[in-house]
């Protein structure tokens, strides 16, 4: 008896809503947006939203949504324009449908009619690229066997949305073009494209989210992230990507997208001791010279032991760098460089450069110790002189755990090691000094220190 009542009641308050809008606007003017009967129309809206509403507000579990697919489906056919709501609660129910049906041919024709809810959805109230993507992704789940038509749906989605994709959309793109290559329908180059292409959108979103503070989505977007490498690490090996990129090189080596899409790949993935990283990062210099082309000319040119010309990418990369950690990073390169060809003064002043933006970096110091230890014999010749480098050394390898606590086994390990060659109590006698005293060390390094014995 309650049962009807309430039912009674809600047909009530829909026919009352009925004659209200009647009343305000007329149904002639509402001829377009409601169908050729707006009466009718109104009616099936307020009905199957009633039923709607109380199947939610259940979590989905009660069996009010059978009421609700009637009125929905008249309001479907008859009045598509009449509000979103027919879409954003049609594919609720056409869902539920879809997950009650046991008989395959009928599951079918409703998976059908999701696709169609999707397809009218666009073509009454518009946001193609969001709604393709939603289409694509449960048109996989569905069908998987349909991954060429879900390839196509996403790949447009992904290029109305950009990086306003959802992540889902991004994991399953990547999954229906992951079957065609299995089916050799496609070459494996395709997952290199997509993954190059998504991991764009996630780093975008994963950048926004960590500006935000917004820990939820932040999260999300890394799981996104994680699936994504987790669907193409069998496809990431440097063989494979050197022999797929290999063969678009060469066809056209001067292509500046491609070569800016090798660099990249290649890079994010380890393998930039081939030569084709280095062809490709050459000729992307070549053509569109930035701090970074110069900065990976400068590395893989310390990788093949030409330190004078790392030397001139890496001071190149540093007049185009406008973010100072960059240039940070690349005198830290520029002085390991300088270390190399025995350039000691030069390779101390770009650790200083380096240490005027990042002052607590201590494997700056350490390096600069370890240029003085280098020196040592060549900076004297005496017991005393060609000994007392190693006394300003030590004290950068104190300096550097003094300011970074990371560095402290190294730094411990290298105080142990050169203290050892400081001079005799006996030496510094001869030269009428004492522990303690103040002393300049000469030669290029031009440092005051203090007098210690290795005994």
């Amino acid at each position: 008896m309650k049962k009807i009542m309430k039912k009674r009641s809600i047909l009530f308050i829909s026919l009352f809503t009925i004659f209200l809008l009647a009343g305000r606007h007329g149904f002639a003017q509402e001829e377009s947006k409601y169908g050729t009967d707006s009466v009718k129309c109104i009616t099936n809206n307020s009905l199957y939203y009633e039923f709607f509403k109380q199947w939610k507000q259940s979590n989905y579990k009660s069996t009010a949504w059978k009421d609700a697919i009637k009125p929905w489906r008249w309001v479907f056919i008859h009045c598509p324009q009449s509000t979103i709501n027919i879409y954003l609660h049609g594919e609720k129910l056409v869902e539920e449908l879809i997950n009650q049906e046991s008989n395959k041919e009928k599951k079918e024709k409703y998976i059908d009619t999701l696709m169609m809810v999707y397809d009218k959805r666009i073509q009454y109230f518009g946001k193609e690229g969001y709604v393709l993507g939603k289409k694509g992704v449960d048109l996989y789940k569905l069908r998987p066997n349909d991954y060429e038509e879900v390839y196509e749906i996403l790949k447009k989605s992904i290029a109305l949305e950009g990086t306003e994709s959802n992540g889902p959309v991004l994991i399953y793109y990547f999954r229906a073009a992951e079957k065609m290559v299995k089916a050799e329908k496609s070459e494996k180059t395709i997952l290199v494209d997509i993954y190059d292409q998504t991991s764009e959108i996630v780093e975008f979103n994963i950048k926004k989210y960590n500006a935000e503070n917004d820990t939820e989505n932040l999260t999300n977007w890394e799981n996104i992230k994680g699936n994504i490498e987790l669907s193409f690490e069998p496809y990431a090996t440097c063989e494979d990507l050197i022999s797929i990129y290999t063969i678009k090189f060469n066809e056209t080596p001067k292509d500046v997208d491609l070569l800016k899409k090798i660099t990249k790949i290649l890079e994010k993935k380890d393998c930039t001791d081939s030569e084709l990283f280095f062809k490709a990062t050459k000729n992307l210099h070549e053509a569109e010279p930035s701090a970074r082309t110069a900065e990976l000319m400068g590395i893989m040119n310390i990788k093949k032991e030409d330190y004078n010309a790392a030397a001139k990418y890496l001071n190149e990369s540093i007049n185009l760098f406008e973010d100072d950690m960059d240039k940070a990073d690349a005198y830290f390169l520029l002085a390991n460089v300088y270390f190399q060809l025995k350039q000691y003064s030069n390779a101390r002043n770009a650790s200083y450069e380096a240490l005027k933006i990042t002052p607590n970096e201590g494997k700056l110091y350490i390096l600069i110790g370890d240029l003085y230890a280098s020196s040592a014999k060549d900076c004297g010749d005496n017991d005393l002189t060609s000994k007392a480098a190693y006394w300003v050394a030590v004290d950068k390898y104190i300096r550097a755990k003094s300011v970074d606590p990371s560095v402290e086994e190294l730094a411990n390990t290298k105080i142990n090691t050169f203290s050892q060659y400081f001079p005799l109590k006996e030496t510094i006698f001869f030269y009428d000094l004492n522990e303690g005293d103040s002393y300049i060390v000469e030669c290029w390094i031009n440092e005051k220190t203090t007098v210690r014995t290795s005994d």
